[in-house]
């Protein structure tokens, strides 16, 4: 399906994918304001989000991948600099695995790609905060508002133990482009997932950020988008932007 597309800017084109329960306007708002000036920004909602409305959650992160090939397609992107935060950044990976000729760049952050031996306990109180947080009238008018379809559908899938594709993930050798992981200090999963991708592909480039968390380009958004602009000249476009 073709996700529904807001596009911003001129210039080489730059994705951002964002996290579970947001869209495309709700998330990676500093860095899309920051991009703009010297990037094509494009942010679309994933299905099930915002105004990408659909019925059927299974084979999610496939079905996604394929839905954004369709989207850069239709709005006539040869290939882009995809950046991924949580749930983004899930389909981030297996986009760029699934269509490595559309992957200018691959920049993630949220994401776990070792199993965590205690992952049964960490998932049960991910589904507590979610039931607890779900309960405030807020939050779900919130929701209701900037989500066109069933949003607690959506959620209803994370509740599976098994709806983290560690396996589709863990194994990015054969990625060719430049990567960046950028990592909260807070999540220390997500930092030795960072290390790992580091000793397993070359290509790889880190960034821990203090203050940060699992949602970093929230909690450190001027800090996120100064190493994601330093990325993308440095390591990509190879000169200094004036």
């Amino acid at each position: 399906m073709k996700l529904h597309t807001s596009i911003q800017g001129k210039g080489e084109p730059i994705v951002f994918i964002h996290t579970g329960l947001q869209t495309g306007l709700t998330d990676f708002e500093y860095q899309r304001d920051f991009f703009q000036r010297h990037y094509q920004v494009i942010s679309p909602d994933l299905r099930g989000h915002g105004h990408s409305v659909v019925a059927n959650f299974s084979n999610y992160y496939d079905e996604s991948a394929n839905d954004l090939f369709e989207t850069l397609e239709h709005v006539g992107i040869d290939s882009a600099h995809i950046v991924g935060g949580s749930l983004g950044a899930l389909v981030a990976i297996i986009f760029a695995k699934t269509y490595p000729e559309k992957v200018k760049s691959l920049t993630i952050s949220g994401v776990m790609p070792l199993k965590p031996a205690d992952w049964q306990e960490i998932h049960k109180n991910e589904v507590e905060q979610q039931t607890h947080l779900l309960k405030n009238e807020e939050v779900a008018a919130y929701f209701n508002q900037i989500h066109m379809g069933d949003w607690r559908e959506m959620l209803l899938t994370t509740q599976d133990p098994a709806w983290y594709p560690f396996q589709e993930i863990k194994d990015i050798r054969s990625l060719k482009m430049p990567i960046l992981c950028i990592v909260g200090e807070g999540k220390r999963e997500e930092v030795e997932g960072a290390c790992y991708y580091r000793e397993i592909n070359s290509n790889v480039h880190t960034a821990v950020i203090p203050f940060g968390a699992h949602l970093v380009q929230d909690e450190q958004p001027e800090i996120y988008a100064k190493v994601l602009e330093a990325f993308l000249i440095k390591q990509v476009n190879g000169k200094m932007r004036i």
